[in-house]
């Protein structure tokens, strides 16, 4: 069976990295192997999550290379591993930088990324403060497809997580955390499952 090959770009700690990377290796999601870890950022610690794991570790500093310069770079190092336009899948998993619009156009449909709210609530940077500030009672996580406006693609799945009296950014970001490791690997299984179908704005999951 050929394994649909997956690059993740990560700019942090990787724990939804790892939580993907588990998912995997233990079976939970069949037919995909991770092929590359790349990271902008080359100190970042998802890149030692990916070598523990045994995956391809790519350290591609971003700092004062153009957006699409860069992404051209990101695309060289994706393709040398496996993950082709068109038929690879990536995921963003902390990385904390804007991609062009050439290289979300290339992997149209084969993009995801998780956010710390229910989308389209608190887009952007600081969504944990964002929903403090505005007193929500309810927030959560949001994985979705990627398009060129930022945290704006179709929805794949969602989860709520309710606010604490008293809470703060770090805590409430600890619960939601918990929820993204449970929902991103989820959101992954059904696309390699071929169960996702995109209609317009809804994206529908087939049983």
């Amino acid at each position: 069976m050929t394994l649909l090959k997956v690059g993740v770009l990560v700019s942090g700690r990787g724990s939804n990295l790892e939580a993907i990377l588990k998912a995997v290796g233990s079976g939970v999601i069949k037919g995909a192997e991770v092929s590359v870890v790349i990271s902008n950022m080359p100190d970042a610690r998802a890149l030692g999550v990916a070598r523990r794991y045994g995956v391809k570790a790519v350290g591609l500093p971003s700092e004062g290379v153009a957006r699409e310069d860069y992404d051209g770079m990101l695309v060289e190092a994706l393709r040398r591993h496996g993950v082709e336009p068109g038929k690879g899948l990536v995921l963003l998993a902390g990385y904390m930088k804007m991609l062009s619009k050439y290289f979300v156009e290339l992997y149209q449909g084969r993009i995801m990324n998780i956010h710390p709210s229910l989308l389209p609530s608190f887009p952007g940077l600081n969504a944990q403060r964002q929903a403090l500030e505005y007193g929500v009672k309810i927030s959560g996580c949001t994985v979705h497809f990627v398009v060129p406006e930022v945290d704006a693609g179709p929805i794949i799945l969602q989860k709520a997580v309710e606010i604490h009296r008293g809470d703060t950014e770090e805590t409430l970001a600890l619960r939601i955390l918990r929820q993204e490791h449970r929902i991103y690997p989820q959101a992954v299984k059904l696309f390699v499952e071929g169960r996702l179908k995109v209609e317009g704005r809804r994206t529908v999951a087939a049983r």
